[in-house]
């Protein structure tokens, strides 16, 4: 069922899970988590003053770059999106300043290196302080947090890149158990809950090496897969056998 978001896991007896989503109810009896790295959301300023202006000149990522054409810009963040989003609107703005809190960066050496030779005028290290503005924003002052110094600028968008948080609190509603923002499992998927498994980037294996890696996930989907056929039909067997062993045609 695609375009559902699952919301609730219930049990209605030991083999039976209930799952509600936004639109309705499905019934199971196995379950396979593959989230990603579960839901993942902007990190925000802890600023009053910022937060009152969003969708009104501050945003936390870019969906159309020709929306700043002619505008002035201000850049906050020190990693790859932060840099490469100043080199991306510095033909496209009017004016691109790029403040960071630190004095290094995080972004890639030669991302950095031509931001630095580029028209991209660069403040370090700098947080904002107060964004202002009648009905949308329009001035953003920011403070040198080494001296104090403070600078205010006329802006039109303060864009805010400084990385993104997990949220896995919807699992840990279920009742599965997580360990550093992942859903714990053992080496046959399995997770606290009867039924339940999960593969991926979502995944902690105790005493293994963690690789977030695309065939990482595909090998642990695949004996999530067959694990949860074992649970269903214990007289099945694990193994499903090799493509070349089936008639395919």
């Amino acid at each position: 069922m695609l375009g559902e978001s699952v919301e609730e896991l219930f049990y209605i007896d030991n083999k039976i899970i209930r799952l509600k989503t936004n639109k309705g109810v499905h019934y199971t009896k196995t379950v396979i988590v593959c989230a990603g790295r579960g839901a993942i959301k902007p990190k925000k300023l802890d600023n009053p003053s910022v937060n009152r202006f969003e969708g009104r000149g501050v945003f936390y990522q870019v969906t159309d770059k020709w929306q700043f054409r002619g505008k002035r810009i201000m850049i906050v963040g020190g990693g790859d999106s932060a840099l490469d989003w100043s080199l991306e609107l510095k033909d496209i703005a009017s004016e691109v300043i790029l403040i960071h809190r630190r004095t290094e960066f995080r972004a890639h050496e030669r991302t950095v290196v031509e931001v630095f030779h580029s028209p991209v005028k660069v403040m370090v290290p700098y947080e904002v302080k107060e964004a202002s503005g009648l009905s949308k924003l329009e001035k953003v002052t920011i403070f040198n947090n080494k001296t104090g110094e403070e600078a205010t600028f006329d802006v039109d968008a303060l864009i805010l890149q400084l990385g993104y948080e997990v949220d896995v609190s919807i699992f840990k509603k279920w009742g599965l158990e997580i360990v550093d923002n992942h859903i714990k499992v053992n080496g046959k998927m399995e997770t606290n809950l009867p039924g339940v498994y999960a593969a991926g980037d979502i995944a902690y294996q105790a005493d293994s090496v963690k690789l977030n890696l695309i065939v990482v996930g595909f090998a642990q989907a695949a004996i999530a897969v067959n694990m949860a056929k074992k649970y269903i039909d214990p007289s099945s067997s694990i193994f499903p056998g090799h493509s070349s062993e089936k008639r395919l045609i």
